[in-house]
Parts: structure tokens; sequence; C-alpha cells
């Protein structure tokens, strides 16, 4: 059996319908999602995963109703400000990164985001990578336009070379996906290449140790060949 995978990307999907099946307003379901991803970071690290990414907010979810990305804007603010005072991140040592186009988000959040970045920058024991304001075709553009601005020659520009202008250059071994929906709803492109996928039919909110460690040892059981 192979080792557990040094890199996670999870994609968190199914608060709202979570939140709907409780008769709540759907947007309520990203509390318990809050919730889910702390719990989920402390049995990752159990596991041996090394770093994590997690899908927070796509760019297309800019588009939803007001009301809910309003909420969803005040629940990030509230659990970043939360991060700042977690004595647990600098007990574990935690690096944590937030990844994509962090200038949309609001005022504040940049802010805390500055601030979680600076005091955690250190650390190097466990990673956890927060995708916001993401999109894997928009990482790729914006890694192309670094390239342009550095002014690389055509053969200057190898898959090494793009590699270290993406948000994040390390590679996920293992992609986890909550809610049933069996797609990567443009996570990651660049760096999943070879990522094995695991969908789990469980919502996010209710997903359970158990089931990550079913996802874990499902991954262990595969023979990763990489094309050979």
């Amino acid at each position: 059996m192979a080792e557990a995978p040094n890199h996670v990307g999870i994609i968190m999907d199914g608060n709202r319908r979570f939140s709907k099946r409780l008769m709540q307003k759907p947007w309520m379901g990203h509390k318990w999602g809050a919730r889910k991803l702390e719990k989920v970071m402390e049995w990752l690290q159990e596991m041996g995963v090394k770093e994590t990414t997690f899908y927070c907010l796509s760019l297309e979810n800019f588009n939803r109703p007001k009301i809910e990305f309003d909420y969803l804007m005040k629940l990030f603010d509230e659990e970043l400000g939360n991060s700042l005072k977690d004595e647990r991140i600098v007990k574990n040592q935690i690096k944590m990164r937030f990844i994509g186009r962090i200038h949309l988000l609001p005022e504040s959040i940049q802010e805390k985001i500055k601030k979680i970045e600076k005091k955690t920058e250190k650390f190097n024991k466990f990673i956890v990578n927060f995708a916001m304001a993401y999109s894997g075709r928009a990482e790729i553009i914006d890694a192309v336009k670094r390239i342009a601005k550095k002014g690389l020659t055509p053969e200057q520009i190898n898959e090494e070379s793009f590699a270290k202008e993406l948000y994040v250059d390390s590679q996920p071994d293992l992609i986890i996906r909550t809610s049933g929906e069996k797609r990567t709803s443009g996570f990651m492109l660049w760096q999943s290449s070879y990522a094995e996928l695991y969908f789990s039919t469980k919502l996010w909110p209710e997903f359970e140790k158990e089931d990550l460690k079913e996802a874990i040892d499902d991954y262990k059981n595969r023979d990763r060949r990489f094309g050979k």
C-alpha cells in the first residue's frame, strides 16, 4: 500500500443543499461548512498529509445572489479574524496561504489575509492553501501575464518556469469532491494533471473522519503510473 498523499485538494460542495435539507436559508449552510473545514484540517494532519488546498470561493460564485454573497463575505471576515487569534495555528506550525484574485475581495478581508500570511510565512510543518476568488483558467492567465511582464523569451518558457508563476506550484496527489458531483470545476487545472480523483456522495457539512479515511485509503490502494 502506498503512503498517504503529500498534497490533498478538496472541493467543498454541498453547503446549500445541506441547509435546504434542514429547512434553513440556503446560504446558512456555509457556516456549517466553515466548521467542517476546521475539523478536516485537523484530521488531515493526523493522517500525515503535509499540504492541503481548499476550494473556498470561485470567481463564478461572485454571481451568487447579493444576500448570499454578502453573508459569505461576512463569514470569511469572521473566520479570518478567528484565525488571527487561534493559538493552534502557531502551536502546530501551520503556514496559511490564500490563492486567487484576492484583490477582488473586500478590503477588510484582504487586510486580514495579509496579516495571517505574514504571521505564518515561516512555518512549514503543515501548509494550508485557501483558494478564494479563484479560477483555474484565471490562474493560468495570470501566470502568462507575469511571464510576459518578466520578458521571458520563448526558449526560457517551459513547464518548470511556467509552474513557478502559478498561485501554487506544488501538485495535489489527491483531489476530493463532496456532494456527489463528478467534476473538478476548474480547480487547479495545471497542477492536477496527474491527481487521483475521489468523489464522495456526502454533502460537505456531513463529511466525517471515516469518509476522509476512506478517501485516503482508496488513494493508497491505487497504482499511480504517471503515463508509464
